[in-house]
């Protein structure tokens, strides 16, 4: 093949017809929402008390001139005319803000509608309200997480919203989204069945009674044969980390992200007896500075599997694991092999920093505003058992926010499986203990 890359004319009629692909991670979304259309699982809505110093016409006129600056917000889900495949087009009418006044009463009726499901096929994806009652002023958005991640709506959309209301003229020419996809789809034959083959290595290497944290609510053996697996009961408990602090990482050069990913796998290891484990690494998908400014959902999925070899060291196993990591970026074009494999059971590991207290702390339009409603997503269908996230606090202190079935798993369980995490945590800190003499 003399051009290894996607022909260019290809890409261009692409272009022409509007009909662009969904990236791995969007695809596994949108899957998992048709499996329940009246989830809410992938919502990402608040709803925040406002200054009363702000201007609410002049606040919508900032949110109406950044959402016509984003192709993104003009995304919608449709079904190609000769595949049927669910692909996304960027030609949709934008939704203009307008300020709505409300009595109190009707804001407390509003307050129950707001976090609603999406009508997912050639609908507007994203919801922004502004209300303005006797009393107050009132913002509340809602971005379906398809079209944004946490850095899109918290850094960039916030960001230029407020500074637009300041009237700063905004200069940076906007990244299409669209243009991003296309350009994400160019990798080389050679490159692509690299990747292919690193997936399947790594999802071949997955059985699910040695994977997942032991669920003491069902037996394993009856998952596959229960329809109730798709009926996701949340359950969300927040332990602090007791036994490190982000000074440890500063004064060791050790990166905590990597660091709290191992104690994770070694925590499920241990749980089910095996001498390796496999985790989904949920990462931020933005690798330089262009991607850092792009407004779109960049999130990419990684299973990722690591070996406990015996008289393995911390310092190899964190080498180990970086690799990996390193690996996953490396084959990332690749990934849609994983996500057609239908193996995607794992566990998944998120690692964020003050994202919790920027979303309650959020400054709009050069003022506090305070998070009247922060609804939780319903987690009512996934395929997998266990979110894990590690969160950096602004006292720098630790916490893991366990996101589960709680009809797999009850809160002891989580709350053993975090004590475990926290023992393994300070075993890691001593350079000199074995990786098996943690497994034991």
């Amino acid at each position: 093949m003399e051009d290894k890359y996607i022909d260019r004319i290809i890409n261009d009629a692409l272009r022409t017809r509007g009909y662009y692909p969904l990236r791995p991670m969007q695809l596994w979304m949108v899957d998992s929402q048709f499996y329940k259309i009246h989830s809410t699982m992938l919502n990402q809505g608040a709803l925040y008390k406002l200054a009363p110093e702000i201007d609410l016409n002049r606040f919508a006129q900032a949110l109406n001139d950044t959402l016509n600056n984003y192709d993104v917000f003009r995304c919608r889900m449709v079904f190609h005319p000769e595949t049927d495949d669910i692909c996304q087009r960027f030609d949709g009418e934008i939704v203009p803000v307008t300020v709505e006044k409300i009595s109190d009463e009707e804001l407390e009726q509003r307050k129950k509608t707001l976090m609603r499901p999406y009508e997912l096929m050639n609908k507007p994806l994203y919801r922004l309200y502004i209300f303005e009652t006797p009393t107050a002023k009132y913002f509340y958005f809602d971005f379906y997480h398809t079209i944004m991640d946490g850095t899109s709506i918290i850094v960039l959309f916030v960001g230029e919203v407020n500074s637009r209301y300041k009237g700063k003229k905004i200069t940076r020419v906007p990244l299409n989204y669209a243009d991003y996809i296309l350009e994400d789809m160019k990798v080389s034959t050679e490159e692509f069945e690299a990747g292919s083959k690193h997936w399947m290595s790594v999802l071949n290497k997955i059985e699910l009674e040695k994977h997942f944290l032991p669920m003491d609510l069902i037996n394993m053996n009856e998952i596959e044969a229960k329809s109730e697996f798709l009926d996701w009961r949340q359950g969300c408990t927040i332990i602090p980390i007791k036994n490190v602090t982000r000074e440890y990482f500063l004064e060791s050069k050790r990166k905590d992200h990597i660091f709290f990913f191992a104690a994770t796998m070694l925590a499920i290891a241990k749980s089910t007896g095996s001498k390796n484990a496999i985790m989904d690494w949920i990462h931020n998908g933005r690798y330089d500075t262009q991607e850092r400014r792009l407004m779109g959902a960049m999130l990419e999925q990684f299973p990722i599997c690591c070996e406990f070899e015996d008289g393995m060291t911390i310092d190899e196993l964190l080498d180990n694991l970086e690799k990996e990591l390193t690996d996953c970026v490396r084959y990332r074009k690749s990934l849609s092999t994983a996500y057609n494999s239908g193996k995607d059971v794992c566990s998944t590991f998120v690692f964020q920093k003050k994202i919790r207290s920027t979303m309650r702390n959020l400054t709009v339009c050069g003022y506090p505003a305070e998070a009247i409603e922060l609804p939780p997503n319903e987690w009512s269908v996934t395929e997998n058992s266990l979110d894990v996230q590690v969160n950096l606090n602004d006292d720098d202190t630790y916490d893991i926010e366990y996101s589960y079935d709680s009809g797999l798993y009850s809160e002891d369980a989580i709350k053993k499986f975090a004590a475990s995490i926290d023992e393994i945590i300070l075993q890691l800190c001593e350079d000199k203990v074995l990786v098996s003499e943690i497994l034991k």
